[in-house]
Protein backbone atom coordinates (compact mmCIF):
# COMPACT_ATOMS: atom_id res chain seq x y z
CA UNK A 1 0.00 0.00 0.00
CA UNK A 2 1.96 2.88 -1.04
CA UNK A 3 0.90 6.47 0.58
CA UNK A 4 1.18 8.35 -2.71
CA UNK A 5 -1.14 6.17 -5.07
CA UNK A 6 -4.57 6.18 -3.56
CA UNK A 7 -7.14 6.10 -0.64
CA UNK A 8 -7.04 4.04 1.90
CA UNK A 9 -9.94 2.78 3.62
CA UNK A 10 -9.53 1.95 7.61
CA UNK A 11 -12.09 -0.32 8.65
CA UNK A 12 -12.45 -1.24 12.59
CA UNK A 13 -11.42 -5.10 11.68
CA UNK A 14 -8.16 -3.58 10.14
CA UNK A 15 -7.27 -1.12 12.76
CA UNK A 16 -8.30 -3.85 16.12
CA UNK A 17 -5.83 -5.66 13.89
CA UNK A 18 -3.09 -3.52 13.74
CA UNK A 19 -2.90 -4.21 17.49
CA UNK A 20 -1.66 -0.56 18.64
CA UNK A 21 -0.97 -0.82 22.53
CA UNK A 22 -1.67 2.06 24.86
CA UNK A 23 1.48 2.85 25.37
CA UNK A 24 2.31 3.85 21.89
CA UNK A 25 -1.07 5.50 21.81
CA UNK A 26 -0.16 7.37 24.94
CA UNK A 27 3.31 8.70 23.45
CA UNK A 28 1.77 9.74 20.28
CA UNK A 29 -0.69 12.15 21.90
CA UNK A 30 2.39 13.41 24.08
CA UNK A 31 4.67 14.05 21.10
CA UNK A 32 1.84 15.89 19.49
CA UNK A 33 0.65 18.16 22.53
CA UNK A 34 4.60 18.69 22.77
CA UNK A 35 4.58 19.59 18.77
CA UNK A 36 1.58 22.16 19.55
CA UNK A 37 4.32 24.18 22.01
CA UNK A 38 6.93 24.15 19.52
CA UNK A 39 4.31 25.75 16.67
CA UNK A 40 4.82 22.07 14.88
CA UNK A 41 1.17 21.06 15.39
CA UNK A 42 -2.33 22.67 15.61
CA UNK A 43 -5.37 21.74 17.22
CA UNK A 44 -8.54 24.01 16.44
CA UNK A 45 -11.35 23.96 19.26
CA UNK A 46 -14.54 21.48 18.42
CA UNK A 47 -17.54 22.22 16.48
CA UNK A 48 -20.87 21.46 17.75
CA UNK A 49 -24.61 21.19 16.66
CA UNK A 50 -27.30 20.23 19.00
CA UNK A 51 -30.39 20.16 16.77
CA UNK A 52 -33.59 20.25 19.41
CA UNK A 53 -34.17 16.53 18.85
CA UNK A 54 -31.28 15.24 21.38
CA UNK A 55 -28.64 14.79 18.29
CA UNK A 56 -25.47 16.00 19.03
CA UNK A 57 -23.28 16.77 16.22
CA UNK A 58 -19.61 17.66 16.33
CA UNK A 59 -16.21 18.08 13.86
CA UNK A 60 -12.73 18.58 15.08
CA UNK A 61 -9.90 19.72 13.15
CA UNK A 62 -5.87 19.41 14.06
CA UNK A 63 -2.85 19.03 11.75
CA UNK A 64 1.22 18.40 12.16
CA UNK A 65 4.02 19.20 10.89
CA UNK A 66 5.74 15.72 12.64
CA UNK A 67 3.39 13.78 11.15
CA UNK A 68 2.92 15.61 8.61
CA UNK A 69 -1.10 15.06 8.67
CA UNK A 70 -4.37 16.75 8.65
CA UNK A 71 -6.90 15.18 10.49
CA UNK A 72 -10.82 16.08 10.35
CA UNK A 73 -13.47 13.93 12.20
CA UNK A 74 -17.38 13.95 11.69
CA UNK A 75 -19.31 12.60 14.73
CA UNK A 76 -23.10 12.31 15.63
CA UNK A 77 -24.99 10.92 18.61
CA UNK A 78 -28.48 10.17 18.04
CA UNK A 79 -30.07 8.27 21.21
CA UNK A 80 -32.55 7.03 18.80
CA UNK A 81 -30.19 4.85 16.66
CA UNK A 82 -30.43 1.87 19.14
CA UNK A 83 -34.11 1.72 17.48
CA UNK A 84 -32.60 1.20 14.21
CA UNK A 85 -30.01 -1.07 15.95
CA UNK A 86 -27.57 0.77 15.52
CA UNK A 87 -24.67 1.91 17.72
CA UNK A 88 -25.48 5.42 19.73
CA UNK A 89 -22.75 7.45 17.83
CA UNK A 90 -21.10 7.04 14.49
CA UNK A 91 -17.93 8.78 13.38
CA UNK A 92 -15.46 9.18 10.41
CA UNK A 93 -11.80 10.54 10.36
CA UNK A 94 -10.64 11.58 6.99
CA UNK A 95 -6.85 11.92 7.24
CA UNK A 96 -5.13 14.43 4.88
CA UNK A 97 -1.40 15.20 3.81
CA UNK A 98 -0.83 18.32 5.57
CA UNK A 99 1.70 19.58 3.08
CA UNK A 100 0.14 18.61 0.04
CA UNK A 101 -3.54 18.25 1.17
CA UNK A 102 -4.00 15.07 -0.69
CA UNK A 103 -6.34 12.56 0.89
CA UNK A 104 -4.66 9.92 2.14
CA UNK A 105 -7.41 7.64 4.09
CA UNK A 106 -10.86 7.50 5.47
CA UNK A 107 -10.71 5.77 9.11
CA UNK A 108 -13.39 4.57 11.27
CA UNK A 109 -14.10 6.99 13.19
CA UNK A 110 -15.60 5.00 16.20
CA UNK A 111 -12.63 2.93 17.02
CA UNK A 112 -10.42 6.42 16.86
CA UNK A 113 -12.90 7.66 19.17
CA UNK A 114 -12.84 5.11 21.83
CA UNK A 115 -8.66 4.61 21.84
CA UNK A 116 -8.36 8.58 21.87
CA UNK A 117 -10.09 9.14 24.67
CA UNK A 118 -8.63 6.31 26.80
CA UNK A 119 -5.37 8.21 25.56
CA UNK A 120 -6.29 11.06 26.49
CA UNK A 121 -7.39 9.84 30.03
CA UNK A 122 -4.22 7.85 30.09
CA UNK A 123 -1.95 10.79 30.03
CA UNK A 124 -3.51 12.56 32.38
CA UNK A 125 -3.88 9.77 34.49
CA UNK A 126 0.09 9.40 34.41
CA UNK A 127 0.25 12.78 36.30
CA UNK A 128 -2.92 12.91 38.53
CA UNK A 129 -3.13 9.01 39.69
CA UNK A 130 -1.14 7.05 42.36
CA UNK A 131 1.39 4.98 40.37
CA UNK A 132 0.05 2.23 42.75
CA UNK A 133 -3.42 2.37 41.84
CA UNK A 134 -5.44 -0.97 42.65
CA UNK A 135 -8.70 -0.57 42.18
CA UNK A 136 -10.57 1.12 39.55
CA UNK A 137 -14.56 1.78 39.41
CA UNK A 138 -16.57 2.32 35.80
CA UNK A 139 -19.80 4.11 35.76
CA UNK A 140 -20.93 3.59 32.16
CA UNK A 141 -20.06 0.33 31.21
CA UNK A 142 -19.65 0.44 27.21
CA UNK A 143 -17.77 1.04 25.08
CA UNK A 144 -14.99 3.75 26.39
CA UNK A 145 -15.35 1.54 29.74
CA UNK A 146 -13.78 -1.57 27.52
CA UNK A 147 -10.84 0.73 26.25
CA UNK A 148 -10.32 2.53 29.47
CA UNK A 149 -9.61 -0.89 31.38
CA UNK A 150 -7.16 -1.85 28.59
CA UNK A 151 -5.82 1.41 28.83
CA UNK A 152 -5.49 1.27 32.46
CA UNK A 153 -4.88 -1.96 33.35
CA UNK A 154 -1.50 -1.31 31.20
CA UNK A 155 -0.23 1.89 33.04
CA UNK A 156 -1.42 0.38 36.26
CA UNK A 157 -1.28 -2.34 38.46
CA UNK A 158 -4.93 -3.02 38.62
CA UNK A 159 -6.45 -5.70 41.02
CA UNK A 160 -10.08 -5.23 40.71
CA UNK A 161 -12.61 -3.08 39.02
CA UNK A 162 -15.90 -2.79 40.35
CA UNK A 163 -18.59 -1.76 37.12
CA UNK A 164 -21.73 0.18 37.53
CA UNK A 165 -24.55 1.15 34.68
CA UNK A 166 -28.13 0.96 33.36
CA UNK A 167 -27.88 -2.53 31.51
CA UNK A 168 -26.61 -5.92 32.47
CA UNK A 169 -25.10 -6.95 28.88
CA UNK A 170 -22.67 -4.23 28.82
CA UNK A 171 -21.80 -4.46 32.74
CA UNK A 172 -21.25 -8.24 32.53
CA UNK A 173 -19.31 -7.70 29.60
CA UNK A 174 -17.11 -5.62 31.01
CA UNK A 175 -16.52 -7.99 34.03
CA UNK A 176 -15.65 -10.99 31.53
CA UNK A 177 -12.88 -8.96 30.31
CA UNK A 178 -11.58 -7.73 33.49
CA UNK A 179 -11.33 -11.29 34.33
CA UNK A 180 -9.61 -12.01 31.36
CA UNK A 181 -7.07 -9.70 32.75
CA UNK A 182 -6.43 -11.53 35.41
CA UNK A 183 -8.73 -9.02 37.71
CA UNK A 184 -11.56 -9.27 40.13
CA UNK A 185 -14.66 -8.00 38.90
CA UNK A 186 -17.90 -6.76 40.90
CA UNK A 187 -21.00 -5.85 39.74
CA UNK A 188 -21.88 -3.02 42.10
CA UNK A 189 -25.23 -2.37 42.96
CA UNK A 190 -25.10 1.16 43.41
CA UNK A 191 -23.00 4.12 41.95
CA UNK A 192 -21.48 5.04 45.37
CA UNK A 193 -21.11 1.38 46.10
CA UNK A 194 -18.83 1.36 43.01
CA UNK A 195 -16.47 4.34 43.50
CA UNK A 196 -16.38 5.26 47.52
CA UNK A 197 -13.20 3.12 47.79
CA UNK A 198 -11.62 2.98 44.24
CA UNK A 199 -8.53 4.48 43.38
CA UNK A 200 -9.42 5.36 40.29
CA UNK A 201 -13.09 6.22 38.72
CA UNK A 202 -14.07 6.13 34.72
CA UNK A 203 -16.97 7.87 34.11
CA UNK A 204 -18.46 7.29 30.36
CA UNK A 205 -22.42 8.08 30.76
CA UNK A 206 -24.05 8.55 27.89
CA UNK A 207 -25.17 11.80 26.90
CA UNK A 208 -28.94 12.49 27.80
CA UNK A 209 -30.72 16.19 27.78
CA UNK A 210 -32.47 14.50 30.61
CA UNK A 211 -29.93 13.34 32.47
CA UNK A 212 -30.25 13.90 35.86
CA UNK A 213 -26.66 14.20 38.38
CA UNK A 214 -26.12 11.22 40.66
CA UNK A 215 -22.40 11.03 41.31
CA UNK A 216 -20.93 12.95 44.20
CA UNK A 217 -17.23 13.87 44.52
CA UNK A 218 -17.63 13.60 48.35
CA UNK A 219 -18.06 9.91 47.98
CA UNK A 220 -14.55 9.34 46.86
CA UNK A 221 -11.39 8.59 49.19
CA UNK A 222 -8.59 10.59 49.53
CA UNK A 223 -5.61 10.23 47.09
CA UNK A 224 -8.82 9.32 44.27
CA UNK A 225 -8.50 10.19 40.32
CA UNK A 226 -11.32 10.73 38.15
CA UNK A 227 -11.39 10.69 34.34
CA UNK A 228 -14.95 12.13 33.16
CA UNK A 229 -15.50 11.06 29.46
CA UNK A 230 -18.98 12.49 29.66
CA UNK A 231 -17.96 16.03 30.27
CA UNK A 232 -19.08 15.68 33.60
CA UNK A 233 -22.40 15.56 33.36
CA UNK A 234 -23.41 12.46 35.65
CA UNK A 235 -21.33 14.34 38.87
CA UNK A 236 -23.14 16.85 41.33
CA UNK A 237 -21.87 20.78 41.07
CA UNK A 238 -22.21 21.33 44.29
CA UNK A 239 -19.68 18.40 45.21
CA UNK A 240 -16.65 19.28 42.49
CA UNK A 241 -15.15 21.60 45.39
CA UNK A 242 -14.17 18.12 46.79
CA UNK A 243 -11.04 17.60 44.31
CA UNK A 244 -8.06 19.03 45.04
CA UNK A 245 -6.98 19.65 41.75
CA UNK A 246 -9.22 19.30 38.42
CA UNK A 247 -7.51 19.49 35.00
CA UNK A 248 -9.19 20.14 31.85
CA UNK A 249 -8.54 19.35 27.96
CA UNK A 250 -8.00 22.43 26.22
CA UNK A 251 -8.40 26.25 27.88
CA UNK A 252 -8.85 27.68 24.98
CA UNK A 253 -11.44 25.45 23.29
CA UNK A 254 -13.35 25.97 26.86
CA UNK A 255 -12.96 29.34 26.60
CA UNK A 256 -15.44 29.14 23.57
CA UNK A 257 -18.12 26.91 24.75
CA UNK A 258 -21.51 28.30 26.08
CA UNK A 259 -21.64 26.15 29.19
CA UNK A 260 -18.14 25.20 30.70
CA UNK A 261 -17.58 21.70 32.14
CA UNK A 262 -16.96 23.01 35.48
CA UNK A 263 -16.50 25.78 37.61
CA UNK A 264 -13.82 27.71 35.63
CA UNK A 265 -12.35 28.74 39.24
CA UNK A 266 -11.84 25.09 39.68
CA UNK A 267 -9.88 24.72 36.86
CA UNK A 268 -5.86 24.28 37.42
CA UNK A 269 -5.09 23.87 34.10
CA UNK A 270 -5.10 22.10 30.45
CA UNK A 271 -3.57 18.80 29.61
CA UNK A 272 -0.89 20.61 27.21
CA UNK A 273 0.15 22.27 30.74
CA UNK A 274 0.19 19.11 32.54
CA UNK A 275 2.31 17.42 29.60
CA UNK A 276 4.67 20.45 29.39
CA UNK A 277 5.11 20.83 33.26
CA UNK A 278 3.77 24.73 33.36
CA UNK A 279 1.16 23.15 36.00
CA UNK A 280 2.21 20.22 38.76
CA UNK A 281 0.43 17.20 38.75
CA UNK A 282 -0.70 15.11 41.90
CA UNK A 283 1.46 17.12 44.52
CA UNK A 284 0.14 14.70 47.53
CA UNK A 285 -0.90 10.95 48.12
CA UNK A 286 -4.25 11.87 49.65
CA UNK A 287 -4.76 14.43 47.12
CA UNK A 288 -8.46 13.89 45.21
CA UNK A 289 -7.88 15.02 41.48
CA UNK A 290 -10.07 14.82 38.31
CA UNK A 291 -9.54 14.68 34.33
CA UNK A 292 -12.46 16.67 32.69
CA UNK A 293 -12.73 16.46 29.21
CA UNK A 294 -14.64 17.22 26.31
CA UNK A 295 -12.15 15.86 24.04
CA UNK A 296 -8.96 16.94 22.21
CA UNK A 297 -8.69 16.89 18.44
CA UNK A 298 -4.81 16.52 18.26
CA UNK A 299 -5.87 13.01 20.06
CA UNK A 300 -7.98 11.82 17.03
CA UNK A 301 -4.98 12.84 14.99
CA UNK A 302 -2.26 11.52 17.13
CA UNK A 303 -4.49 7.67 16.63
CA UNK A 304 -5.52 8.22 13.28
CA UNK A 305 -1.74 9.01 12.47
CA UNK A 306 -0.30 6.25 14.46
CA UNK A 307 -2.85 3.85 13.01
CA UNK A 308 -2.08 4.68 9.30
CA UNK A 309 1.22 4.77 9.65
CA UNK A 310 1.07 1.26 10.84
CA UNK A 311 -0.67 -0.09 8.48
CA UNK A 312 1.01 1.24 5.34
CA UNK A 313 4.13 -0.61 6.97
CA UNK A 314 2.07 -3.54 7.88
CA UNK A 315 0.24 -3.49 4.05
CA UNK A 316 -3.28 -3.35 5.48
CA UNK A 317 -6.57 -1.14 4.45
CA UNK A 318 -8.29 -1.37 1.41
CA UNK A 319 -7.34 1.05 -1.20
CA UNK A 320 -8.84 2.58 -3.98
CA UNK A 321 -7.55 5.01 -6.80
CA UNK A 322 -8.59 8.79 -6.17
Amino acid sequence: METNSGLSYLSQGTLQALTLTPDEVVESIERLIRGQSQARAWNAPKAVIQPPDGRYMMATLSAADDPPFLAMKSLIFNPRNRERGLPDINAVVVLLDSDTGLPLAVIDGNWITAVRTAGLSAVAAKRLARPDASVAAFIGCGVQAQSHLQAFATLFPLQEIRAFGRGTANRDALCQAAEKLGLAAVASGTAREAVQDADLVITSVTFSPHLVPFLDARWLQPGAFATMTDQAAPWMADGMPAFNRIVIDDLEQEAQMPKPLVDPALVAGDLTGLVNGDIAGRRSADEKTAFVFRGLALGDLAVAALAYQRAVQSGKGYQSSL
